[in-house]
C-alpha cells in the first residue's frame, strides 16, 4: 500500500486560506449555530475510549499524517478506498469520520487532491465507486441512472464503517458524509437509508436524481448543509426536469420539511458571491442550510486544484465551512449499533 503525506497547503495559499477561514466563521455566525458552539480545540481533541472498543488501542494500519489505498469486501466485490489519518492520530482516543464520495468518473484520490478534507481533525475515507453504464467506463454511485446495476453502495458504506471501526479508533456517533456531484447525490440517499449511522451530510454540487430521495423515511431528522453554484451547467441550480433533477432550493426545502423546521427560512448574504439560507427551529436541532455561490460552476468551493467546470469561488473553502456545521452533530445513542 502506497502512503503519501497530505494535509499541507500549496505555497502561496496560506494568506488566502486564512482570509477564507475568517470569512467562513463570520458567515456562519451571521446565520447562527445549530447547537451550542464547539471550539476548534474541543473538536481536535477526541474523547478517551475504553481499551475494549474495536480498533482502539490497536496499532494504526498506516502512518498518521499519510494517505493510502485500502480494500474492504462488500457484496461479493473487493471495494477500495483512500484512507487519510490525521497527523496526530492516537488509537487511545476516538475520532470523527468523514466519508467523501467522488463525482462520476472521478476517484477517491482525485477528491482528496482538490477538496482539502484531509486537513480536518478527522479520519477521512474516500471510497471508490464501481464502473457504471453510459458513455465511457466511469465510476459512479447508487441512485443515479448510470450507476452499476445490482451494486448496493448503501450496504458498502455500512461495510466500510464497520471496517473503519474494526481497524481504527472511531466515534460511531460522529460519522459524516460529503461528496461532489453524483457522490453528493449519494449522500442524500445515505441520509434517507442510513440515518442511524450517518450523523449529518454536506453535499457539494449535488446530482439529486429521483432514486436518491424516493420513499425517504429517515429514522430521525438528519442535519444538512448543501453547497451549489447558481451558474452550474452540469447540474443546474434551477433543476432539470428531463433528468428528474430538482431545483436545489426545492431539495433543501424538502429536507427542512422532513426535519420539521420552521416554515420561513432566513437568508443572509455573506459576501457578494455567497448567500446562506438557514432553515432553523428543526426537530432535535437538525438544521438545514444551503450555501449558494453566485455564478458558481460545477465546482468545489475553495478547491486546491481543478474540481469541475465553471467559476470556483475562493471566498470560502467548503471543507472548512461544512466542518463548522457537521462537527456539532452526533447520532443519538439509541440508534447507534
Amino acid at each position: 500500500m502506497k502512503q503519501t503525506p497530505l494535509g499541507g497547503r500549496r505555497p502561496g495559499r496560506r494568506a488566502r486560506a486564512l482570509f477564507r477561514t475568517t470569512v467562513a466563521t463570520a458567515g456562519l455566525a451571521l446565520v447562527g449555530s445549530a447547537l451550542a458552539p464547539v471550539t476548534a480545540t474541543a473538536a481536535a481533541a477526541p474523547a478517551a475510549r475504553p481499551a475494549s472498543a474495536d480498533g482502539c488501542r490497536q496499532p494504526a494500519p498506516q502512518q498518521p499524517g499519510t494517505s493510502g489505498l485500502r480494500t474492504v469486501a462488500s457484496g461479493g466485490l473487493s471495494r477500495t478506498y483512500q484512507l487519510h489519518l490525521p497527523a496526530n492520530y492516537n488509537p487511545r482516543h476516538d475520532w470523527p469520520v468523514v466519508l467523501a464520495f467522488h463525482g462520476r468518473g472521478n476517484t477517491g484520490v482525485g477528491t482528496e487532491e482538490f477538496s482539502g478534507l484531509s486537513n480536518l481533525p478527522a479520519i477521512v475515507a474516500y471510497p471508490n465507486g464501481v464502473i457504471g453504464t453510459g458513455d465511457g467506463d466511469r465510476q459512479a454511485w447508487q441512485g443515479a441512472p448510470y450507476a452499476a446495476a445490482g451494486v448496493d453502495d448503501v450496504a458498502f458504506t455500512g461495510d466500510l464503517i464497520d471496517e473503519l471501526r474494526r481497524t481504527l479508533c472511531v466515534d460511531e456517533r460522529r460519522v459524516y458524509a460529503t461528496g461532489k456531484s453524483n457522490g453528493a447525490g449519494f449522500t442524500g440517499l445515505l441520509a434517507c437509508r442510513m440515518s442511524d449511522r450517518i450523523a449529518a451530510i454536506a453535499p457539494v454540487a449535488g446530482a439529486f436524481y429521483p432514486e436518491t430521495g424516493e420513499n425517504c423515511r429517515p429514522s430521525r431528522p438528519v442535519p444538512v448543509i448543501d453547497f451549489h453554484g447558481t451558474g452550474d451547467v452540469t447540474i443546474p441550480y434551477a433543476g432539470d426536469p428531463d433528468r428528474g433533477l430538482p431545483a436545489i432550493p426545492d431539495w433543501t426545502a424538502a429536507w427542512a420539511d422532513r426535519n420539521d423546521c420552521r416554515p420561513r427560512p432566513k437568508t443572509s448574504t455573506m459576501e457578494p458571491d455567497i448567500t446562506i439560507t438557514r432553515h432553523s427551529g428543526c426537530d432535535h436541532g437538525a438544521e438545514v442550510r444551503h450555501v449558494a455561490i453566485t455564478d458558481g460552476g460545477h465546482t468545489w468551493p475553495g478547491a486546491d486544484s481543478y474540481s469541475g467546470g465553471g467559476y470556483a469561488t475562493e471566498t470560502i473553502e467548503a471543507h472548512e465551512v461544512m466542518w463548522q456545521f457537521l462537527r456539532q452533530y452526533r447520532t443519538p445513542r439509541s440508534v447507534v449499533r
